[in-house]
């Protein structure tokens, strides 16, 4: 079992990635990456994730197209602060977008305090609806090559692989499209889009388990990244500590607060903030083969705290976990 344990975090052979939103993605030069999650890949483009960072608020933005920011920001703003805007989104007729391009501080906030004021919707899900930023896979390596192969990379260009020497990566951006957001049991599901199918089979998967475990699990683990870099991957044991039929609220200002409900796993072990979205594996003795059980969600108010503060506390003793399960009768029109 070693050696698939090993697999697991290697960066050939690991089905784990992460998405980020990205801003300006065809201009390198004003390219931006926000958003970061987990995220797992289980064959044939799919992704799997979490689905409450789509409805958490980008709170602004590093570019909007002119003709949206004439009919859904200036109509709403005074004379003082449509100046602001002005002055921080100059206009780049060449693209006929504007840009962010101030550097003071007090105007960023300024910007955020307006939207928020105007009730200019900057949710992930709504940026991404109005082509404002696109999600993609964070695909990156100690060498240039594609999974180590000259003809797989030769499907990419500057605009989507380039390297990041203070890292030591090469970076490639796969493009994904929200296939669909299962809100209440706190999955989200992409896929692969725009990108060749030889490029989509070389990317590792693991196959989903629909089973919901008992709590005697031996080979239980959490997949996620590196305790103090998201470039790193770490699998380490987790034990299922119960059940519980959730029920928590979601914070939408925008659209409505909604629940998250419905069957989860009481897990103890360690995860670090940013883990959500990181796949929750287990061992299955028939095939020799790590599968996919359930999907960490969100932190548990059970939990080792330091001054009732986050700050130099980055443990959280529990977790809540979304077994697949949840999601077999709606996941299987897509397997």
């Amino acid at each position: 079992m070693l050696s698939k344990q090993l697999e697991l975090t290697n960066e050939q052979t690991s089905p784990l990635l992460r998405i980020m939103w990205v801003q300006n993605q065809n201009e390198p030069h004003r390219r931006h990456f926000e958003n970061n999650i987990c995220a797992f890949h289980i064959g044939n483009g799919l992704i799997l994730s979490v689905a409450h960072n789509l409805k958490a608020e980008a709170k602004i933005f590093k570019s909007i197209d002119q003709s949206l920011f004439a009919e859904a920001i200036l109509p709403y703003l005074n004379s003082v602060q449509a100046q602001l805007f002005e002055t921080c989104f100059p206009l780049d007729v060449t693209t006929n977008k504007r840009y962010w391009s101030s550097n003071n501080p007090n105007d960023y906030q300024h910007v955020i305090e307006i939207l928020r004021g105007i009730h200019f919707d900057t949710r992930w899900i709504t940026l991404t609806e109005k082509q404002m930023a696109k999600p993609h896979l964070i695909i990156q390596f100690k060498n240039p090559l594609f999974y180590n192969d000259e003809a797989l990379t030769g499907h990419f260009t500057s605009a989507n692989s380039f390297p990041e020497p203070g890292i030591g990566r090469h970076t490639f951006l796969v493009e994904v499209e929200l296939a669909e957001a299962f809100y209440s049991e706190d999955i989200a599901l992409y896929k692969i889009v725009n990108t060749p199918d030889e490029v989509i089979q070389a990317i590792p998967s693991i196959a989903v388990d629909f089973t919901v475990l008992n709590d005697n699990q031996e080979r239980f683990y959490c997949l996620q990244s590196s305790p103090t870099s998201e470039i790193g991957k770490l699998l380490n044991k987790a034990s299922i500590e119960g059940f519980t039929d959730h029920f928590s609220y979601f914070q939408d200002r925008i659209g409505g607060n909604y629940t998250m409900e419905g069957l989860r796993y009481l897990i103890k072990g360690y995860f670090r903030f940013g883990s959500s979205g990181a796949p929750y594996v287990c061992f299955d003795a028939e095939s020799q083969t790590f599968k996919v059980n359930a999907v960490q969600s969100e932190a548990c108010p059970i939990q080792l705290s330091i001054d009732n503060k986050r700050d130099g506390n980055f443990q959280y003793v529990n977790a809540i976990a979304s077994p697949l399960s949840i999601i077999q009768d709606k996941l299987a029109q897509y397997l």
